[in-house]
């Protein structure tokens, strides 16, 4: 007989588990992760306060960013428009790996910190550990790149202002907003913010279309001029052949994995969210098309409007004024629009850094629910904000301030770049996670056809997926090992995140002498009853 759990379980305590699911013991199978009862103190559960449509523009908001309007420009020039093309169309494939599988299993059981929680549930607590710290410090410290990028961007319309006053400003009022409550956050901010970079970003593909049809002050018809000179492809560090195009592919692929980052902060607001059984995974679906979309017609509609060796793609200001469709406006004698599409950009930084001090609160939060981090950081003011997860995590933004020095400015980049592959490192554990998580369902006798969302190709999508992340983890610095581009910053920058991550694991597993998760004794206490 089936039976629902219509209302979620509390987050703060480790339900029993359904008697058809499993037999064994709670200590048998809770391999020290997740507390039977959480002892009496201060309140730690969130509030339930939004809907699908909130946080469907949670999400899209606090992806969509600087690295759509902006990061594109490098990509194109770094792969040409095919290469450009090609590889947010294949990381886009790779995303939908990572977002089937984690629809599937919040949709079977809804829970707080389903990324660091599902980790230590399936494969070991000690992976949960490592996957929620290092997702943590990802946000912690994409809160300093976004302020800064704002700042800026900002500094474009040249104000007497210093570059610390934009600083203060930005991060003060982001973390102000995360202050008032998810309630405000979701139903007035939010909305507002992912309204305005949507609209523009459809606005913007459609301008390109309309010049590149030759509807602007030049008339001049684009047509694929670009991509017959100077090309499809560019030939990567003037390397000859197939090799050399190849390998310009391959570095837009990684480029676009950074610029999707993001898509899966859906599952973060499982905890605040209605009926979350429902809301999340439909969300999740509607995130990911939406964001393919918005990436793959820009990528686009980019390669048919600017040559890959325009000169002011590679401009560096970090401003509208290097991002490819201010390009093409201002190559076809538009004066007006690239002063919008800056204030557009300006938007963009600024929810972003707002979505990061979000998400990285609530990492936290989960991380204290499953007892991985000190149990202050629990705790939870009248609006069901975790208030003291939400100081710490805003904190590290005042790395920005680093920028001030050219010196320093150095470093707080391999930060930003350790922290970009964090996020990566996240995505392969939600891959690794589910192969385990159907594992465990066969042998338990659980029929996925049941389930609420039966995600499709699974178990071979999640297996992709791996595959796939493994190779960015293992080539995101390749460049450094071509011929004259040895540099010790870049290959710390890109590979440090790899023994940060094992040390994590390894100092957990070591500690709290954790063991990998038998299939037979996986908990599934948290779902509905499919018998």
């Amino acid at each position: 007989m089936t039976q629902r759990y219509d209302n979620p379980t509390p987050l703060n305590v480790s339900p029993p588990p359904p008697k058809h699911f499993d037999d064994t013991s709670s200590d048998e199978k809770n391999v020290g992760y997740l507390p039977e009862k959480v002892d009496k103190g201060p309140p730690t559960a969130m509030a339930r306060k939004l809907n699908e449509r909130q946080l469907t523009l949670m999400s899209v908001g606090g992806t969509i960013g600087t690295g759509l309007f902006l990061g594109m420009g490098s990509s194109l020039n770094n792969g040409g428009p095919m290469g450009l093309l090609l590889g947010y169309l294949i990381m886009g494939t790779v995303v939908c790996s990572v977002q089937m599988a984690l629809g599937e299993m919040i949709t079977f059981m809804p829970s707080h910190g389903a990324l660091t929680n599902f980790p230590a549930r399936f494969v070991d607590p000690a992976l949960g550990f490592s996957v929620g710290w290092n997702y943590w410090y990802s946000f912690a410290i994409c809160v300093a790149g976004e302020v800064t990028a704002a700042s800026i961007v900002a500094d474009y319309w040249k104000a007497p202002v210093s570059m610390a006053v934009w600083i203060t400003i930005f991060f003060l009022t982001a973390c102000a907003i995360n202050f008032f409550g998810v309630k405000c956050y979701g139903e007035n901010c939010l909305p507002l913010l992912a309204v305005v970079k949507v609209f523009a970003i459809t606005s913007l593909v459609v301008i390109g279309l309309v010049l590149n049809l030759g509807g602007g002050p030049t008339h001049e018809f684009i047509g694929l001029k670009y991509w017959r000179d100077p090309g499809l492809f560019r030939q990567f560090n003037d390397i000859p052949g197939a090799t050399g195009r190849f390998l310009a592919f391959w570095s837009v692929f990684i480029q676009a994995a950074y610029s999707f980052l993001g898509t899966e902060t859906v599952a973060l607001a499982a905890a605040e969210t209605e009926n979350p059984r429902k809301t999340v995974p439909r969300a999740i679906k509607s995130v990911f098309y939406r964001l393919l979309l918005f990436y793959v017609a820009s990528a686009f509609v980019v390669g048919i409007v600017v040559p890959f060796n325009e000169p002011r793609l590679l401009g560096g200001t970090g401003d509208a004024s290097s991002s490819p469709f201010v390009i093409a406006i201002n190559r076809s004698k538009i004066k007006i629009l690239p002063d919008i599409i800056n204030a557009v950009v300006l938007v963009s930084a600024y929810s972003a850094t707002s979505s990061e001090v979000y998400c990285g609160s609530r990492v936290l939060h989960g991380l204290v629910m499953d007892r991985m981090a000190p149990q202050i950081f629990g705790r939870v003011n009248s609006r069901g904000t975790p208030i003291n997860a939400l100081i710490v995590s805003a904190l590290p933004g005042l790395l920005a301030y680093m920028n001030l020095s050219t010196k320093s400015s150095t470093v707080f980049l391999w930060l930003v770049n350790v922290s970009a592959m964090g996020g990566i490192f996240t995505w392969w554990s939600v891959c690794l996670t589910y192969i385990r998580f159907h594992k465990g369902l066969r042998a338990r006798g659980i029929d996925r056809n049941k389930f609420d969302y039966k995600a499709p190709f699974q178990p071979y999508l999640s297996y992709y997926g791996l595959v796939m992340l493994t190779a960015i983890v293992l080539m995101s610095g390749f460049k450094v090992f071509l011929k004259g581009n040895w540099s010790w910053g870049t290959f710390i920058g890109a590979y440090i995140t790899v023994p940060i991550f094992g040390s994590c694991y390894l100092f957990w597993k070591l500690y709290h002498k954790t063991k990998i998760v038998r299939l037979e004794e996986m908990d599934f206490s948290v779902a509905q009853d499919h018998e």
